[in-house]
């Protein structure tokens, strides 16, 4: 390699490390920013100093109920989620180098709905009883998808395809379901399937926590090689890459975290699906796009959820608003795919 293509090669990287660092900051800025900002604001506003002192644990009149229980809980599991749906759904698009390969589309998500569905109306389980039925449908659809897909090696298509497939059926089983219920049971069950934050609790929060705090790492580790699988499984194979052990690995634990997520939120629409490809778009070529992906699955979230508190004289659930979003995007993608074929 000569002198000249060196430099050119070292400029280049320099470039996009810069610009994958700018990116990173600014993105992590505005998380920050979006947060303290839903912690302040509502019917009544507060200013920074009382939110920094209930979150140091001092007693502030007000503020201490309206911030410490009913908007840090909130804004914390919007964030948690938030983190688990970005990074969960890029380790699908990326390990089966499709963006249609989100949790969204290929049925995982859908199975947590109908088995919360099924738990809500039919077996009358409380939140902890629903939020477990919906957290082993998750993980047992997925590896009924995987297998079912497998044939030497897992292709991205037949998964997709087969993942739509199955999604289809969930649907029209939650369906089913819902016309069988109870009023009462029906709201809770439409309140769930939206994907809401509305009520949110410590509770509800610190399982979610925990499932980025031990499969985040797993998937992380896991960076080099699902970046290696971008380049085809010979070329990934020849560079080192156990091809089914990753795959295996990142899929366990990237439906661990769309799962809990799911359970303490229900289903968000597009969250999953949207953030890999506005990160990839952001950061440019190169490198792993699991921290962008969360960044930015934390920002739709965040800002998703307060736009549907405070932007309308009616309050909608945040899967609502994600929905409106991302459902242009999917047609849109739909249309490129078609052209160009699929890939981040």
């Amino acid at each position: 390699m000569s002198t000249t293509t060196l430099e050119a090669v070292t400029r280049g990287r320099v470039r996009r490390n810069r610009r994958r660092h700018t990116v990173l900051t600014a993105l992590g800025i505005a998380v920050a920013a979006i947060f303290a900002v839903s912690l302040m604001v509502g019917q009544t506003f507060y200013p920074p100093g009382d939110v920094l002192r209930v979150i140091l644990g001092e007693t502030v009149p007000g503020a201490s109920f309206t911030v410490g229980e009913l908007r840090l809980p909130r804004a914390v599991l919007a964030l948690v989620t938030g983190l688990c749906f970005g990074i969960g759904g890029v380790t699908f698009q990326t390990m089966l180098r499709n963006p249609l390969a989100s949790p969204d589309i290929i049925g995982i998500s859908s199975a947590a709905g109908a088995a919360a569905a099924f738990a809500i109306i039919v077996l009358s389980l409380d939140e902890t009883g629903v939020s477990i039925f919906a957290i082993v449908a998750a993980l047992g659809v997925a590896l009924l998808i995987y297998l079912l897909s497998f044939k030497d090696g897992v292709a991205g298509t037949r998964l997709v395809l087969i993942g739509i497939g199955i999604a289809a059926m969930l649907n029209s089983a939650t369906s089913y379901i819902l016309n069988q219920a109870g009023q009462w049971d029906l709201q809770a069950a439409t309140r769930w399937l939206n994907g809401s934050l509305n009520g949110s609790t410590w509770d509800e929060t610190v399982p979610v926590l925990l499932a980025l705090l031990v499969f985040g790492p797993i998937l992380l580790a896991q960076a080099r090689n699902l970046t290696m699988l971008q380049l085809g499984d010979d070329t990934a194979a020849a560079l080192g890459t156990r091809l089914e052990r990753t795959r295996l690995v990142s899929i366990v634990a990237a439906v661990g975290l769309i799962a809990f997520a799911t359970s303490a939120t229900g289903p968000i629409a597009f969250v999953a699906f949207l953030a890999g490809p506005i990160a990839a778009r952001l950061v440019g070529p190169g490198g792993s796009l699991l921290i962008p992906s969360a960044l930015v699955g934390s920002l739709l979230v965040l800002v998703a959820d307060f736009i549907g508190q405070f932007a309308f004289d009616t309050r909608f659930p945040v899967g609502v608003i994600t929905g409106v979003l991302g459902a242009p995007y999917l047609i849109f993608l739909l249309v490129r795919t078609n052209r160009a074929g699929g890939s981040l």
